[in-house]
């Protein structure tokens, strides 16, 4: 052994450790916002008015390839939304007589929003909770956007792709 060696004691092994996550680290104090999402996805939104027919709405959803659509008055105000499981359940219901219909026959008059500030999580429970899938984001001058369940779901596995990447990083230097 060399005479400048010196055993390890308590001191040196304190003074070495280091920790890679902390409480800090772990619950991070920035919420994610709907904002967050809008910014990635855009803020379209696609309307129809309550007198138009489900076989114009199923054209739009077709077209545009989306499952919702808000229904707005003459003034862009929201009165209902509806969706392609709204459109199902009536088809159901009148076979064959359901397209001529008018979508303020069939709309969700009461529909749930969020505002573009709401946490993720709050927004992602109260559509779990409801059972639905689609919420209009109002803000102070109209709506800002739509947000899907299928748009928190790819947030949440980009941010999960990022963090596993991180941990990569980390752990190969």
């Amino acid at each position: 052994m060399p005479s400048s060696y010196q055993a390890p004691n308590r001191k040196s092994e304190e003074k070495q450790r280091t920790m890679s996550q902390t409480t800090t680290t772990n619950v991070s104090g920035e919420t994610v916002t709907v904002q967050r999402v809008l910014d990635q996805k855009g803020g379209s939104v696609f309307a129809i008015r309550p007198q138009d027919t489900l076989g114009e709405a199923v054209k739009v959803l077709r077209d545009k390839r989306i499952g919702a659509l808000v229904v707005t008055d003459a003034n862009g105000s929201l009165v209902g939304i509806l969706s392609e499981r709204d459109i199902v359940r009536k088809l159901a219901d009148t076979p064959g007589q359901t397209l001529p219909k008018r979508v303020e026959e069939i709309m969700t008059t009461e529909v749930q929003t969020c505002t573009p500030d709401e946490a993720l999580v709050s927004v992602l429970k109260r559509m779990n909770d409801g059972k639905f899938r689609h919420m209009p984001v109002a803000s102070d001058v109209g709506l800002a956007g739509m947000l899907t369940i299928g748009d928190l779901v790819n947030y949440r596995l980009t941010e999960l792709e990022h963090e596993a990447l991180q941990l990569k990083q980390l752990i190969v230097g």
